[in-house]
């Protein structure tokens, strides 16, 4: 019986695992794949005390820190069930194990979602983004595309409005359905051109994007292309939280519903990061409740032994 389970191994649950580890609490880390999102990352600008950096390097980073603080962390296994079981414990279940806890945070992040088109594997990372916050900066007076027509493809072209020379909006559908302010500060502006009822149907490019093909009305015969550096797919993330639908509290789109002590809806059951509800998407955000999590968990437990 583990006081506390930490499943997930993105900035969230390393930074909830370093906590633990400092603490001497009694907890194990499970994690399938190392990194979470780092992995996922072009260059990162924007964490404070890191001046530039990698995705990829800024895990090695991570890990080296979780080492050092002597991290107690499973890796290669992936959380198939939570079962609450006697005394609001919970039994915790992998592929491989089963694990019993007396407390849980999930950090299990978010994927973002995909087009599936040819090009966007080729050029992730090579011009294909999927936060124009974290990445945008690279395109400085560069023209970019961005894909989508909710509040997260427009909040992505506010964001580009200082940064690009020109922004394509690309929407599938004929209407937006962002806030109407965000479609004020963006539609009519003279850096942007709006194209609605597109279909994106190719990336091209060489050994970056040069630009995409794209179809309107469904007209498969008539086939377009811009020319563009950079291309921000913004049509959501998919939280990565299928394992505990059943016994969580979870908003419209996936997300595990929180306070703002990252507890959630079942006692002993924090989360923290881009599983959470919040939807903001950032590192600084997500490493900030992971540590939040832990000291919540630790005083949860307290109450609970005491």
């Amino acid at each position: 019986m583990y006081d506390l389970v930490i499943i997930g191994s993105g900035i969230a649950g390393i930074t909830a695992g370093i906590y633990a580890a400092r603490k001497r609490m009694n907890y194990v880390l499970i994690c399938n794949n190392f990194g979470g999102q780092f992995m996922e990352s072009g260059e990162i600008l924007n964490y404070p005390g890191i001046m530039q950096t990698t995705g990829v390097d800024f895990a090695e980073t991570i890990r080296k820190q979780a080492e050092f603080n002597e991290v107690n962390m499973v890796e290669g296994e992936e959380v198939k069930n939570i079962v609450k079981i006697d005394n609001d414990n919970y039994k915790i279940t992998t592929g491989k194990l089963t694990y019993e806890t007396r407390a849980i945070i999930i950090a299990t992040g978010a994927r973002p979602r995909m087009l599936n088109v040819p090009g966007e594997k080729e050029f992730k990372n090579k011009g294909v983004f999927y936060c124009a916050v974290c990445d945008g900066p690279l395109f400085l007076n560069k023209n970019v595309a961005v894909i989508g027509g909710g509040d997260s493809a427009l909040d992505a072209a506010d964001f580009l409005l200082n940064i690009a020379s020109k922004i394509y909006i690309i929407n599938n559908n004929k209407e937006f359905k962002a806030h109407e302010y965000l479609q004020e500060r963006v539609k009519g502006h003279d850096k942007t051109e709006v194209i609605l009822g597109a279909e994106t149907k190719e990336i091209i490019g060489d050994k970056f994007v040069t630009g995409l093909k794209y179809i309107q009305g469904g007209n498969e015969q008539d086939v377009k292309q811009i020319d563009v550096d950079g291309i921000f797919i913004e049509i959501g993330r998919v939280p990565n939280t299928e394992f505990a639908k059943w016994l969580l509290e979870i908003d419209e789109h996936g997300h595990i519903n929180i306070d703002e002590g990252c507890y959630t809806s079942m006692p002993g059951i924090f989360a923290a990061g881009d599983c959470a509800s919040g939807h903001e998407y950032q590192y600084v955000i997500a490493a900030g409740q992971g540590c939040i999590s832990l000291l919540k968990a630790a005083r949860y437990l307290a109450k609970k032994k005491g």
